[in-house]
């Protein structure tokens, strides 16, 4: 059975402003950001935050039209900007001083919410026919359910500022991979920037379920086997990575292999949630 990771990209919201450059200018900017070096008071916050310290780079994070922006990559897969690790870390800080190191409450969406989101179509980031089949699937996974309180408004297009999460095929800047990447909610908005990449070759099923397990991590899921990663064949534990890992009431504190927030994923990824996922959303939603 074929493991394919997903990464998960973003603590806190991005920004929407980016300045475009050529690909030479492109190309110029990837070589200093990738030998820029990272200053210490990053690499104590990030340390202070449970994250590895030994794990941090600038790099360019890019945008569904092209643009790109400098961020923060810390651990290869969480990227952030250096004000938005400032604010996690402060309110990390003010936590362990009151004695509370749980920051669910700042990690979900708003109770009620309908939750614009587009299925990007221009240029070479665009959804090809399967993967718009499949993000339709998946927003159909959520709002078919009873007893959540958020739904999903789902269109198509290019018009993606307005909407509360863009869905995108970043495999031109993921050549070498399968899988996924978002982030998690802030000021009770999900995570608007969902990117999938290198699913071409696999069914629509495979591509339902990476976008639904990604949108997920955009309401506010963190992996089932976060303590572990054990889908991966691993033994890492992923950590709080400054935003919690509460236990759901109602569901296994074990491993789950059928849950499809799982870290890993199989090529015969049904694309649907189990029973547990299901209670999940219902508990906090």
């Amino acid at each position: 059975m074929r493991k394919l990771k997903y990464g998960l990209i973003g603590i806190l919201c991005l920004g929407l402003f980016a300045t475009s450059c050529s690909k030479d200018e492109a190309e110029t900017q990837e070589e200093v950001n990738l030998t820029k070096e990272v200053p210490q008071r990053i690499l104590d916050m990030v340390e202070e935050l449970n994250m590895n310290k030994d794990l941090v780079k600038y790099d360019l994070f890019h945008f569904p039209d092209g643009t790109t922006e400098e961020r923060l990559f810390i651990e290869e897969d969480i990227v952030i900007t250096e004000k938005q690790l400032s604010d996690m870390h402060a309110l990390h800080m003010e936590a362990v001083n009151n004695g509370n190191r749980q920051y669910s409450t700042n990690n979900l969406v708003s109770q009620g919410r309908n939750i614009s989101i587009i299925g990007y179509t221009g240029g070479s980031q665009a959804l090809s026919n399967k993967e718009r089949t499949a993000l339709q699937w998946a927003v159909n996974n959520y709002n078919r359910l009873s007893g959540v309180s958020i739904s999903f408004s789902l269109t198509f297009g290019t018009d993606y500022q307005s909407k509360d999460m863009v869905v995108y095929n970043n495999t031109v800047n993921n050549p070498n991979g399968a899988g996924g990447s978002a982030g998690f909610p802030s000021g009770g908005l999900p995570y608007k920037f969902v990117q999938i990449y290198g699913l071409s070759g696999y069914s629509t099923n495979v591509n339902e379920h990476v976008i639904t397990h990604e949108i997920g991590h955009s309401v506010g899921f963190r992996h089932t086997d976060w303590f572990s990663r054990q889908s991966c064949g691993q033994n890492v534990n992923e950590g709080s990575a400054g935003v919690g890992a509460n236990h759901i009431n109602g569901t296994p504190t074990g491993y789950d292999p059928t849950s499809i927030m799982l870290a890993c994923f199989s090529a015969s990824a049904d694309g649907e949630f189990n029973n547990n996922d299901i209670t999940a959303l219902r508990a906090l939603y």
